[in-house]
């Protein structure tokens, strides 16, 4: 087994996927769900990332190829549904709407406003860029080489759900006026990510600078 395919297919998606800074991210789009429902959503965002890169991985490019789909335009598409996503962040819109479940529901394990498919899932852990990265560190591998490089990505999205389980104490030690300034935040991170995406995807297609 090449030790530098291991060494760089996890400096890559760690670096990409970035568990570390998706964190407080998750934080925020959990914000007022219980430690269940976090559970939850962190498990279901994990899993269906893992799948979402596997399958990316096997089939590469014929998959969005098969619906004529390029990465450019994937990119642009995620990128303005990352945006809707912010703005909600940024006017607290998916607070309130939790708030009101909450007063209407007694069932915790019903979330209606479930983020763990979009935006944690899809495109924060399997982005456009892990997508990428996936086919090029896969693409001129032998089976042993792709069952490699997918237990690195595994092991990557595995130390993301470890700090996903940590959000409840983090939660706790910023408190609610450090949570909503980190939801804040992380909001008009995210709406500079989603430009960047679209900026991106624009540029490939020869469209500006």
């Amino acid at each position: 087994m090449d030790a530098a395919l291991l060494i760089t297919a996890f400096a890559t998606l760690f670096v990409i996927i970035d568990p570390i800074g998706l964190t407080p991210l998750f934080v925020a789009l959990t914000q007022g769900m219980t430690p269940k429902q976090r559970r939850a959503v962190a498990a279901r965002a994990c899993i269906i990332g893992i799948a979402v890169l596997l399958l990316f991985g096997l089939f590469g490019e014929a998959v969005i190829g098969f619906v004529g789909i390029t990465l450019p335009a994937f990119r642009i598409a995620g990128g303005i549904l990352l945006f809707l996503t912010a703005l909600d962040m940024l006017f607290e819109r998916r607070q309130s709407r939790r708030e009101d479940q909450a007063e209407g529901a007694q069932n915790d394990t019903a979330v209606d406003d479930d983020p763990s498919v979009f935006p944690i899932a899809i495109p924060l852990i399997a982005g456009p860029g892990a997508i990428a990265s996936m086919i090029l560190l896969t693409g001129d591998q032998d089976w042993f080489g792709f069952m490699a490089v997918s237990a690195v990505m595994i092991a990557v999205v595995g130390l993301a759900f470890v700090l996903f389980l940590l959000a409840g104490p983090i939660e706790r030690a910023l408190g609610k006026t450090g949570v909503t300034i980190v939801s804040r935040l992380f909001g008009m991170l995210l709406a500079a990510l989603s430009v960047q995406f679209v900026m991106d995807g624009l540029k490939a297609f020869g469209i500006g600078v």
